[in-house]
């Protein structure tokens, strides 16, 4: 059996999660439009360009650093190995803050497909638009919070509410997509993820303490370190990607 079929062969076995990953993918894509349309109105530009050169600039730089960043990744010493841990997700948080929410989810949607041309997927394309899924749900609230009124007070409320999404909505996907999904994907029942977070903490019996115990503080510490490299960073080299010398507030 060739790559092309064992992938497919993956999308058939899985397809209901698939299609539901989707959904939640054009989700995030309308929800960013109608947001940067709303703010564009607000301010008066509707003429202006969605997709300036500045601002594909900054896409296409952070989307690599993204992808980069997503190669160095690690488990945590509280969540089963298959977790990993990587600061992917903070450069589309900087630059959605520079850009605008659009800016922020395209750089999750480019640093996925970037990773699906030089890596491919073992899992039917399921872990990665899961990947973008979870990512996005991080970086779209703090960036929409942070496009309607920019301060380095809002920054902060911003990267909070963001933080609680992602460890809100990492352990409902992973409860009702993820592992579901992947134990259709690789032959086996969804206790035996159980029983590998049961042998980091005796605490996990079942597939909602896996997800209180394992999921939720890995995305919870996810979202907090993150957040604390962008506050710190931003700052700094927000004149840089708005093109003047002037400080963010």
């Amino acid at each position: 059996m060739n790559e092309k079929q064992s992938i497919l062969d993956t999308i058939a076995q899985s397809w209901q999660y698939f299609a539901a990953l989707i959904i939640l993918v054009a989700f995030a894509f309308v929800i960013t439009l109608a947001v940067e349309k709303a703010a564009a109105r607000k301010e008066g530009k509707m003429d202006q360009k969605l997709l300036s050169v500045r601002k594909m600039a900054i896409i296409g730089v952070f989307s690599a650093v993204s992808f980069v960043l997503m190669l160095l990744e690690f488990p945590l010493p509280f969540a089963p190995s298959f977790y990993k841990f990587d600061f992917s997700d903070m450069p589309a948080l900087v630059g959605g803050f520079a850009a605008g929410p659009f800016a922020g989810v395209m750089v999750e949607f480019i640093k996925i497909l970037l990773k699906l041309v030089i890596k491919g997927t073992s899992s039917g394309f399921v872990g990665e638009i899961a990947n973008f899924v979870v990512g996005t749900s991080f970086v779209l609230p703090a960036t929409i919070i942070y496009r309607l009124h920019k301060s380095r007070k809002v920054a902060l409320i911003s990267c909070i509410v963001g933080t609680a999404f992602i460890t809100l909505v990492g352990s409902l996907l992973n409860a009702f997509f993820l592992l579901p999904a992947y134990a259709v994907i690789y032959g086996c029942d969804i206790s035996s993820f159980v029983e590998m977070g049961a042998a980091i903490n005796p605490a996990i019996s079942n597939v909602t303490t896996f997800c209180l115990l394992a999921v939720a503080p890995f995305n919870l510490v996810k979202g907090i370190v993150d957040s604390v490299i962008t506050f710190a960073l931003y700052k700094h080299i927000s004149p840089i990607l708005k093109g003047n010398s002037n400080r963010t507030k």
